[in-house]
């Protein structure tokens, strides 16, 4: 992996943080949720008119992508609703790497070095360990299956989209930009069937928590993309996981989330992790 690759993967991390953090602040979850997708839906019908359309070889895994990540908006949200960022983050993105490098290895031609492996394992390790801690707190235990679904879901977009970007040749742009507009359309509609009418009324003050972390997720996505035709899926899948540590500083400075040693355990196996795979890439 170059060292603009891996930058560009920890830019992403810190935005995904922080728009995961901006959500969870207001209280109404699914709300700046829906504010956030269609400032990105918006935005992705925009960026997609002024491109180019993908070849045809990349529209099935663009479709499928979108409609997984529509589906995986829709749970995230959901799982905020039920638990707080310092656990529902983590538990929703400790899966995701373990089951993106087995769908990268059956499913990809990557190569990946004994070095990323163990470094992905590593990284996943510290991850799971942390969100163990929703159990042993005693705390929400719906927020389990929602937050697992979201890590599901998330695995399987981001093969999904490493293997479309590919094959849309490198257009980074305008295939975040069907993405985020297929997302969009299938997030609506879930939204729509799930809680109804209702669920469509927008307070103004959330307006701006779901534009600016609408933006952070497109900038942060669009990175993530990028940085698949330059490095492995499941390598770049597993660095963008480095943003629970930036989920674990706001979570302690913003939030004042109790912070344990099992917690700071868990961050450094994570960190561990980041070095693994960057040395051994």
């Amino acid at each position: 992996m170059t060292a603009a690759a891996f930058l560009a993967v920890m830019a992403a991390a810190l935005l995904h943080a922080g728009w995961n953090a901006a959500m969870k602040v207001t209280g109404r979850s699914q709300e700046v949720m829906l504010i956030l997708v269609l400032t990105m839906a918006g935005t992705g019908a925009v960026a997609a008119l002024l491109r180019p359309l993908p070849p045809a070889d990349a529209w099935r895994p663009l479709l499928v992508a979108g409609l997984l990540q529509g589906f995986y908006r829709f749970f995230l949200a959901w799982a905020y609703e039920h638990g707080d960022l310092s656990r529902v983050y983590p538990l929703a993105r400790g899966a995701a790497p373990l089951l993106a490098l087995a769908a990268s290895l059956l499913l990809l031609p990557d190569q990946l070095a004994a070095a990323e492996i163990v470094g992905i394992l590593v990284l996943g390790s510290g991850i799971a360990g942390m969100a163990l801690g929703v159990v042993f707190s005693h705390e929400a235990l719906r927020q389990i299956p929602l937050a697992l679904a979201s890590a599901a879901l998330t695995a399987a977009y981001t093969v999904a989209s490493g293997l479309g970007v590919r094959l849309a040749g490198g257009d980074a742009i305008a295939f975040v930009g069907w993405l985020m507009l297929i997302g969009g359309v299938v997030y609506l509609a879930t939204m729509r069937v799930v809680r109804g009418r209702a669920a469509f009324r927008i307070r103004p003050r959330l307006v701006s928590f779901g534009v600016i972390g609408g933006l952070a997720s497109i900038a942060a996505y669009a990175l993530v993309v990028w940085a698949m035709t330059e490095a492995p899926v499941a390598v770049v899948a597993a660095l963008r996981e480095s943003s629970i540590l930036f989920a674990m500083m706001i979570g302690a400075f913003v939030f004042r989330d109790p912070m344990g040693r099992g917690k700071w355990l868990s961050a450094s196996l994570i960190l561990l992790g980041m070095v693994v795979i960057r040395l051994g890439g």
